[in-house]
């Protein structure tokens, strides 16, 4: 008995048993399974939280949080965190290694870039012009870095734009030969800008669509009977915005009817497609919210006012209708990783032929129309119908998708042609004395065979001058042969992606291939430095106001290059899927 008490039921000490049973709080077990931080390992965890903040936009002050610390304290009791001035420390010393290599991205390619450009200004009040840069690479993949968010401290004249701009190049080391075109909206200080460096280095100004289609429609909706219907509408969506119980209560609508449980979309000044949003969704929740108003024990008699009249219901219809072609070219032409520029002039002529075609009841419709029709032809006049000869129409006859510049008359599409041709003869002599000046360079140590061959060859000889002649008679027949048989090629379909066939067609049409490099990369809108700016908002927001302006320019320039060298493969016209 005495040897089965032993065995089978000990007796012990009554603090030991409960020290046994002691539950370890979660930081003792994370305490005994992690040991303290070795300076490699401490050095990646910095740079992980680094990369955090960097990559989440979010604050130095950051780690300085009480939540923040006690978080990395209970992840790894060994780690210290350092403080935010070493962290901003290490962000400096991040965007200089991230600046050297996009700089030597851009300094390896042998394509010429585009610049886009905008002015925008903080929360902070401090102005700031962004800038970015899209080139075709040797894969044939378009790319596009941010080059900087410069904060601006003197006035924004068009002289102090172009200076800066300028800077900028010496800064990322571009020769200004390699800058075939500027994108920026037309503002007045910048279409300034831009006409100067025009002259002064030959980039090509070209404005932007999207900010060009924003005054086109801007200008069609200034007609009494739309600006009513569409200002009905956005009280009516103010109502629903404002009210809880009216917003539970179109739920409860939309259930019943079967309708999409989608929200309203409250409209705003700066963007003529968030009106075309606005209208397109209303229309979607017609019944839902017409039924909403009408209950009496949810809407008071004195708002069911709110609900639109029947003629208001079908001028938005159409109004939606009308609108749709230019929210699809929107859309289409903000993109920053497919070609572009070159769908402009037969998106152009598409909008002009779908309004023109189209027939409405409502006289506020077709006066919109008219308009419409009207602010196209004018702002796009000296681009598309007079100087047709103009970058952005020869991006379209270096598209293979539109090589038959349809879109132009037989005569226009002659003077494209011949624009082409002389642009590839040029761009071949200048491959041609590329080769002559490595061919020298190599050649320059071997002696002249003689004295007195040196002599005769100073002097030329008519031999030479022959061959001179010849060559030059080859070469022209050479660019002329190459352009006629790319022109005579069926198009490539709509949906196929261009850099994919000029890829595999690069050894066929050498010298094309080279020149459409050089107006593909162009972006038909500044789309993506507004989308910089949507970036430096959220990093210069009011939380973060007190940042200096030149770490704004540098958390900035760090969003792009998340992704620098992966290019979406997107290059048709996507459907807007907001919900």
């Amino acid at each position: 008995m005495h040897e089965h008490m032993k065995r089978k039921h000990v007796v012990t000490d009554e603090g030991e048993t409960s020290a046994r049973k002691k539950q370890l709080t979660m930081s003792e077990f994370v305490q005994r399974r992690n040991p303290p931080c070795t300076p490699q390992q401490a050095a990646i965890v910095t740079d992980v939280i680094l990369n955090m903040l960097v990559t989440d936009m979010r604050p130095m002050s950051m780690v300085e949080y009480e939540g923040f610390k006690k978080m990395v304290g209970t992840l790894n009791p060994g780690y210290i965190l350092p403080s935010r001035t070493h962290f901003t420390k290490l962000m400096e010393r991040k965007y200089q290694e991230a600046f050297q290599k996009i700089k030597s991205a851009i300094n390896t390619t042998n394509s010429r870039m585009a610049l886009t450009t905008d002015i925008w200004t903080s929360v902070a009040t401090e102005a700031y012009l962004g800038i970015t840069c899209h080139y075709i690479g040797n894969d044939w993949k378009m790319t596009s870095v941010c080059l900087t968010t410069m904060p601006l401290e003197d006035r924004h004249t068009s002289t102090n734009i172009a200076e800066w701009l300028e800077e900028l190049a010496v800064k990322f080391e571009i020769p200004s030969e390699k800058i075939c075109a500027i994108v920026h909206d037309n503002g007045a200080n910048i279409v300034a800008a831009a006409k100067l460096l025009e002259e002064k280095h030959g980039w090509s100004s070209i404005r932007c669509t999207g900010h060009t289609l924003q005054l086109v429609i801007n200008a069609a909706l200034k007609n009494t009977g739309i600006q009513r219907a569409v200002g009905a509408a956005r009280c009516l969506v103010e109502h629903f915005k404002k009210s809880e119980q009216a917003c539970s209560k179109l739920k409860d609508k939309q259930k019943q009817m079967g309708t999409p449980e989608h929200k309203l979309v409250q409209n705003v000044s700066t963007r003529w497609n968030s009106t075309f949003y606005m209208i397109n969704r209303l229309i979607e929740q017609r019944w839902p919210v017409t039924a909403t108003l009408s209950d009496p024990s949810l809407t008071h008699r004195d708002k069911r006012y709110l609900d639109l009249k029947p003629d208001q219901w079908s001028l938005l219809e159409e109004l939606c209708t009308a609108l749709k072609p230019f929210e699809c070219a929107t859309v289409f032409m903000s993109g920053q990783e497919y070609i572009t520029v070159s769908s402009l002039p037969p998106l152009v002529k598409g909008l002009l032929k779908s309004t023109e075609g189209a027939t409405y009841d409502s006289a506020s419709v077709k006066s919109f129309q008219v308009t419409a029709v009207e602010q196209l032809q004018n702002r796009w006049k000296e681009t598309l119908f007079d100087q047709v000869d103009n970058p952005v129409v020869l991006s379209s006859a270096l598209d293979p998708r539109f090589r038959r510049l349809k879109f132009l008359s037989p005569e226009q599409i002659i003077t494209v042609q011949a624009k082409v041709q002389a642009k590839a003869l040029a761009a071949r002599r200048e491959m041609v004395q590329q080769q002559i000046t490595t061919s020298t360079i190599r050649t320059a140590a071997e002696p002249s065979t003689s004295l007195l061959d040196s002599l005769l060859e100073s002097g030329g000889s008519s031999d030479e001058e022959s061959r001179e002649e010849k060559a030059e008679e080859d070469l022209n027949t050479q660019i002329r042969n190459e352009v006629l048989a790319y022109f005579g090629e069926r198009p490539l379909a709509k949906e196929e992606n261009p850099l994919d066939w000029w890829r595999d067609n690069k050894d066929k049409y050498p010298t094309l291939a080279k020149l459409a490099k050089s107006y593909l990369c162009i972006p038909s809108s500044s789309t993506p430095s507004e989308r910089l700016f949507s970036a430096a908002g959220n990093i210069a927001s009011k939380k973060r106001a007190s940042l200096s302006p030149e770490h704004v320019d540098m958390l900035t320039f760090f969003i792009p290059i998340q992704s620098f060298g992966r290019v979406n493969k997107k290059h048709v016209l996507m459907n807007n899927t907001e919900q």
